[in-house]
């Protein structure tokens, strides 16, 4: 099933999807019907400029939700939480749907709402995500931050178009966790959330807080869009290194705006982007305990181990052998 919508500040997703699902909405909770499946969306407002939905539920059926641009420009700030065991297909446009993540499933998206989107949640899965809309003001208000970098600035000042993604921390997931798990009958569980939602605001803006200042570029749709495929192309084979001129031909960039766009996307460069994930795929492999030291260092493109070990200990701590034994 598609669900599709113009992403306006005032525009109530539970309300507009319980008619497309023929729900009822009662006290801000909407239950699946059981022909689609099972679980639940979930909101709560803390007035009309900050708001949470929580989404828990596994379909019968595929969900394509597509947010149309408002064409009002920056006048809510959505923040993205997909925490799940499977991949999150996300696109900007109405194009090849690209995998997130290939190991940890894990993101956080912050972006404006005058860009377009599509995200495709598998059926017969269990999706968990929640999603945070705040103004621009409200925001401010909140993080009360004199002197903010670039970034921040970008976020909370109006008319900026914006994409930005951040790894989801441990500490992240296990709130998002303790957020579901809010017991409703509490009479002060409104006044709770509110506390939860802004310490979950607090975590993503804290490491937003520490990219370094430099010009906003702008970006659209489309631009948003090449990005994640080029992130795909990244990890799709981490044993060879990322060429700049071939991915530049590839997005249809220069050279100069690829780089400059994926950084601020993204939060580092395409090589450290690369070697991040690397090392995160041999964590994976290593704790599984199917292929040895060795192994997972030639599967990974390295010709030589010791130059391995002292690229994984620097990212862990420990050496790949006693990494596979902790």
């Amino acid at each position: 099933m598609i669900f599709s919508f113009c992403a306006t500040p005032d525009f109530d997703f539970m309300t507009y999807f319980a008619r497309y699902i023929q729900a009822t909405v009662q006290n801000g909770l909407l239950v699946i019907p059981d022909h689609l499946g099972q679980g639940y969306v979930r909101k709560f407002s803390f007035g009309p400029d900050f708001k949470i939905t929580i989404h828990r539920y596994l379909l019968k059926e595929d969900l394509i939700i597509k947010r149309n641009a408002s064409g009002q420009g920056n006048e809510l700030i959505t923040v993205f939480f997909y925490n799940n065991e499977h991949a999150l297909q996300i696109a900007f446009n109405d194009d090849t749907q690209i995998l997130f993540s290939q190991r940890d499933e894990s993101a956080v998206q912050v972006t404006s709402n005058d860009l377009s989107s599509t995200i495709r949640f598998p059926a017969h899965q269990q999706i968990h995500y929640v999603v945070v809309a705040i103004t621009p003001p409200r925001l401010t208000q909140l993080l009360a931050v004199t002197e903010p970098n670039s970034v921040l600035q970008t976020i909370s000042g109006g008319g900026n178009s914006f994409l930005f993604f951040e790894r989801m921390e441990a500490q992240t997931k296990l709130l998002l966790k303790n957020l579901a798990a809010v017991d409703m009958n509490d009479l002060l569980s409104n006044f709770y959330m509110q506390i939860k939602v802004q310490e979950l605001l607090y975590l993503v803006f804290s490491k937003l807080c520490l990219r370094e200042s430099a010009a906003h570029q702008t970006i659209n749709s489309a631009d948003a869009e090449r990005l994640l495929f080029i992130r795909n192309e990244i990890i799709s084979d981490l044993s060879v290194p990322p060429l700049i001129r071939e991915l530049a031909q590839v997005a249809a960039m220069s050279e100069t705006k690829l780089k400059l766009l994926f950084k601020q996307t993204f939060g580092t460069t395409i090589y450290n982007y690369y070697q991040q994930a690397r090392m995160e795929e041999a964590a994976f492999l290593l704790k599984q305990g199917k292929l040895s030291v060795g192994e997972v260092g030639y599967e990974l493109g390295f010709s030589n181990l010791s130059h391995f070990s002292r690229l994984f200990e620097k990212h862990y701590g420990l050496n790949p052998k006693r990494y596979s034994y902790s």
